[in-house]
């Protein structure tokens, strides 16, 4: 039995051509990337060997002019996991519909909260073990949200997302979501990037996050701080005088011809820390080779967990 994923994708396939020759709309893209690694996981004292995908997806995007000034897009992205037993082993990624222009963007449907995305590039081992989620709390995707993003005035832009209290993961309960970003994220248009965030009552935490990454002699440096506080418990109860802990990420990269080296430490009070390193070589512009190692340790817990990882990315 076709899945639903398959489904989707040919009727948003079989729709565009239409668009396409009713109205000479912009073609679908499909695109998407593999990221598989074989790895030596050491968890909880035990060790096993994987061959797993991480944060492999595919999806289709598109855009439609309806008028000089205001276009029409939209996204529909699924997570592929390759290492599921499961024959039907997609998961809903972003999966929203908007409309931009002068004004800048508005988009609903199933989304990165704005403080998710004001992250940048500074995790340098996302989507592997090392990734900052391990740690930090923020990194949500929503499955009702509506998001606003300004224009760029001087390299300055705005976003803010609310997050629908008819979301399972709210707990009935609003959520917003704001951030302030500088510069270009990839370092490509402007020599640093900066971002300060916030949110509100989003997936059950109050969380504060300001992030900066930028180019230094060769090296791309990047720095995160952030606070965050429990305010709903899983029940749905909010939570009556949680903590606020704090906590902070460096990371650093240097590129050798067609070699990235890289390196990272991550801590959270009351939780761990975390520290990772790495190297990537690219074979080509869509395809990369890399090798990882990251160590984690959990507060009140013996024994640390490893993992060391070989693997294999292609983008599409």
């Amino acid at each position: 039995m076709m899945n639903v994923f398959c489904k989707t994708l040919i009727a948003s396939a079989l729709t565009t051509a239409t668009l396409s020759s009713a109205y000479a709309a912009d073609p679908l893209t499909v695109y998407g990337k593999l990221n598989v690694t074989a790895q030596s996981n050491d968890v909880n004292d035990e060790s096993t060997t994987t061959i797993q995908s991480n944060a492999s997806r595919f999806g289709v995007k598109g855009a439609f002019e309806l008028s000089s000034s205001l276009e029409a897009f939209y996204t529909v992205e699924y997570e592929v996991d390759t290492g599921d037993d499961a024959k039907e082993n997609f998961k809903a990624r972003n999966q929203f519909v908007g409309l931009r222009g002068n004004f800048g963007a508005f988009s609903v449907g199933r989304n990165d909260t704005m403080l998710k995305v004001s992250q940048g590039k500074v995790d340098q081992f996302n989507d592997l073990s090392g990734d900052l989620k391990n740690l930090f709390k923020g990194e949500n995707r929503i499955e009702q949200t509506a998001t606003y993003i300004t224009p760029s005035f001087s390299g300055f832009k705005v976003g803010v997302t609310y997050a629908a209290d008819g979301a399972k993961s709210q707990y009935s309960q609003d959520g917003f979501s704001v951030a302030a970003m500088y510069g270009d994220s990839g370092l490509k248009k402007s020599p640093i990037y900066a971002s300060v965030a916030y949110d509100s009552d989003v997936k059950g935490y109050e969380v504060v996050r300001a992030t900066v990454q930028g180019k230094i002699a060769g090296f791309k440096l990047g720095g995160m701080y952030q606070q965050e506080e429990k305010t709903y418990g899983d029940d749905g109860v909010a939570t009556v005088g949680a903590e606020s802990k704090s906590g902070y990420l460096l990371s650093a990269a240097y590129q050798i011809e067609a070699v990235v080296l890289k390196a990272q430490y991550q801590d959270m009070e009351d939780k761990g820390e975390s520290w990772s390193l790495g190297g990537d070589y690219k074979l080509g512009k869509p395809t990369k080779l890399f090798a990882f190692y990251t160590n984690r340790s959990y507060e009140n817990i013996d024994n640390d967990d490893s993992y060391f990882g070989v693997g294999l990315e292609h983008k599409f």
